[in-house]
């Protein structure tokens, strides 16, 4: 496990934290002979052996596996050689398997599978990972080593991939405070282990805060609602002891669906504010102190590094490079979106005027009545969409996309060990059986399970000693779960992220490097291309025509509402767009601070989203007490603008296809090859430029929403 594997895993520590309250510590320790992660796994293709992986096995695992990495760590540096590439970067690649293992597997649970003592355990084990990181970073002798290799790196034979490898371990080891002085890296060290306490705790704030909320409505209460949406009230009334009762919650199946059809228009109000309100009502849940701390350490970490702010320090090493050129893209497509937004403003007021309202729209109306509206312009209603998309088709659909673009076979295993019955297993092969890697699917929300969807990974794919090591990738949602009466039928934004995930499983499954940290450390503003790239295929015709079947009769999506679907496609694109945005420019915001004494988040947050005029019908995507994408991690922090600049890129390399076919073999080998099978191996933008031949062009984002040449 390299540093920067290791710093994958401390990521995973900050995202993963969960929800229930800790009523006993973890069991004692268990004897490393007949702990599951010390063993051979036996398993069909090295799987985790879920079935036999228990609580108490963790915490001895985590320490033995530290102490082992420790002992590689001194082997490295205590080699009395010459420093070489063979010898100090791939030895430092190879280094840590055991404690890689260990982390994949807990912190995967962690988010989907949790529990009270996992909780427990993540607590304990979140301050030991961060000590180890630094421990490896701020090690003088082992940067001593780094070091020498990366300054004869022009000397050496490396091919493109090792030379990406070497500079960026190297620039790891610098930003990781290695050039610092004793009292600096000491400072260094208690700020980066008071940040992984206070991500998790802040992740911890807005979970508790979904599961603790709740609507709980009589039978009067249910005007306007669908017949789908009331049943799984219902079923959410019963879990949680409230018999004869319908409950919704901010679970995003629950929410999205109340807010576009209930016609309370004051339960409306009650459950968004409900939910813009989380992280933030002055009592034990509250993150306004969690995140202004945060802060606080980010700006101290930063100006130890040398750099005025947190977005330089962290931008400096992605796509974008500084701050400029982040504000440039924003300022750019902001131009565009924010007239359309209030163009979309004034079309839902006249039509809340027509119906005799007067009232002026508010955040709580936009999704009700644009549904009226898409339905009152379109013809289109979001209920005659459902049956047709129907989970096990939709999840045939992009596994058949993946087919006739890369030849791939995804085929189900019955005979995998799974952490939840819920979980589907599949096994991804070669057009001609040979083996690529293992796929699971855990795809409705339960109380165990963080919100929102994901893609992650229990092994990624590398080389060993000339063995191909193949990847065991998971993609998780928490889409509408099936009633006594129907299947799980999705909405089309369900959809659409079930692509978008799958897009990502897709790049690690088909990655083919040597080195573990290539595939696995992609820069933020260019991980999103292949997930966005997908999503372009959910709603083209021909690919609807292919998975889109009615649930009950298995007729395929009628052509009406195909050319329903197309000619609605730039409907409520300014909102989208607009609500996204503000949130870009909130974290951006946030971390060009350069000092965070008595900061009022409140005038804060308002302050950013007055100075580029949002609106007041829309209300930014995360405000900052639950903006878990930059506070309860560090990964999206001064990088949640990279789904944008990842747009600008997936609409750009759709726009290949679109200038040959659908499915062109030529360009979707040539994406394979250049894009989705290099993962970090170099630099991101020359694999763009090897696949598209020139560097991405923002007119076809802007074209596919809508906002110019329409």
């Amino acid at each position: 496990m390299t540093a920067r594997i290791l710093m994958s895993a401390l990521l995973c520590a900050a995202l993963c934290a969960c929800t229930q309250q800790i009523k006993e510590e973890p069991k004692g320790e268990d004897q490393m002979p007949n702990n599951p992660f010390f063993q051979e796994y036996k398993t069909p293709f090295d799987v985790p052996p879920f079935d036999r992986i228990e609580n108490r096995h963790y915490l001895p695992a985590f320490e033995k596996a530290i102490e082992m990495h420790k002992k590689e760590i001194a082997a490295i540096t205590g080699n009395p050689g010459e420093p070489t590439f063979e010898n100090t970067i791939a030895a430092l690649d190879r280094s840590g398997e055991p404690l890689t293992r260990v982390a994949r597997t807990f912190f995967g649970l962690l988010s989907s599978n949790t529990n009270d003592e996992m909780q427990k355990i993540a607590k304990s084990v979140a301050p030991k990972l961060s000590k180890h990181q630094d421990d490896i970073l701020l090690n003088p002798d082992l940067f001593k080593r780094v070091k020498a290799v990366h300054q004869k790196m022009d000397s050496l034979d490396l091919n493109a991939e090792q030379k990406t490898l070497l500079n960026e371990l190297y620039l790891d080891f610098k930003s990781g405070g290695a050039d610092l002085d004793d009292q600096s890296k000491q400072r260094l060290r208690e700020i980066n282990e008071q940040l992984s306490l206070l991500s998790l705790q802040f992740r911890e704030n807005i979970l508790k805060e979904n599961n603790k909320f709740e609507l709980v409505l009589e039978k009067k209460d249910l005007a306007g609602l669908p017949d789908r949406v009331v049943e799984a009230a219902a079923k959410a009334a019963g879990e949680r002891g409230h018999q004869g009762k319908w409950v919704f919650t901010l679970h995003k199946p629950s929410l999205i669906p109340f807010l576009q059809f209930s016609d309370r228009r004051d339960l409306r109000e009650k459950m968004f504010t409900g939910y813009i309100t989380r992280g933030n009502h002055g009592d034990e849940l509250d993150n306004q102190e969690n995140l202004k701390k945060i802060i606080a350490l980010r700006i101290e970490k930063a100006k130890l590094m040398g750099h005025e702010t947190y977005a330089g320090f962290k931008l400096e090493r992605r796509m974008a490079k500084n701050p400029g050129n982040v504000k440039q893209l924003l300022d750019q497509i902001w131009k565009a979106a924010l007239p359309v937004a209030q163009k979309e403003a004034e079309d839902l007021q006249a039509l809340i005027k027509k119906e005799g309202g007067d009232f002026k729209l508010a955040p709580w109306d936009w999704w009700y009545y644009a549904e009226k509206l898409r339905k009152a312009k379109y013809d289109l209603d979001e209920k005659e969409l459902r049956p047709y998309f129907e989970l096990q088709n939709v999840i045939d659909g992009a596994f058949a996309v993946a087919t006739k673009l890369y030849g791939i076979k995804f085929v189900e295993r019955t005979d995998l060990p799974k952490y939840h019955q819920d979980v589907k297993t599949f096994e991804v092969q070669e057009q001609d059986g040979s083996h690529i890697g293992i796929l699971y699917t855990d795809y409705f929300p339960r109380a165990s399970k963080r919100g929102g969807a994901w893609c992650g990974g229990y092994r990624e794919q590398s080389r060993r000693d000339g063995k191909k090591i193949t990847p065991v990738i998971v993609n998780v949602g928490n889409f509408t779960e099936p009633t006594k009466d129907q299947p799980s039928l999705l909405s089309f934004e369900e959809v659409e992220t079930l692509f978008h995930e799958f897009g990502h499983a897709l790049h690690a499954l088909l990655a083919d490097v040597t080195y573990a940290a290539s595939g696995d450390n992609v820069k933020v503003d260019f991980v999103e291309l292949p997930s966005q790239f997908m999503e372009n295929y959910a709603a083209e015709p021909e690919v609807l025509k292919m998975y889109a079947k009615h649930y009950k009769t298995g007729e395929p999506i009628p052509d009406e509402l195909i050319e329903k679907i197309e000619k609605s496609r730039y409907f409520n694109q300014g909102f989208i767009t607009v609500e996204y945005m503000a949130a870009c420019y909130l974290d951006l915001d946030w971390h060009l601070l350069t000092n965070a004494a008595d900061i009022d988040v409140h005038a804060f947050e308002k302050k950013s989203m007055d100075a580029i005029g949002l609106i007041p019908e829309i209300v930014v995507r995360y405000k900052s007490p639950y903006f878990e994408h930059i506070f309860s991690g560090d990964y999206y922090s001064a990088g949640y603008y990279s789904y944008i600049w990842a747009q600008v890129l997936d609409a750009d390399a759709f726009e290949a296809f679109k200038e040959t076919s659908l499915f062109d073999q030529k360009t979707a080998a040539s994406f394979r090859k250049n894009v989705l099978s290099r993962g970090g191996a170099e630099d991101p933008m020359v694999l763009y430029k090897r696949f598209r031949g020139a560097e991405p062009k923002i007119e076809p984002l802007l074209k596919r929403k809508g906002m110019i040449n329409k």
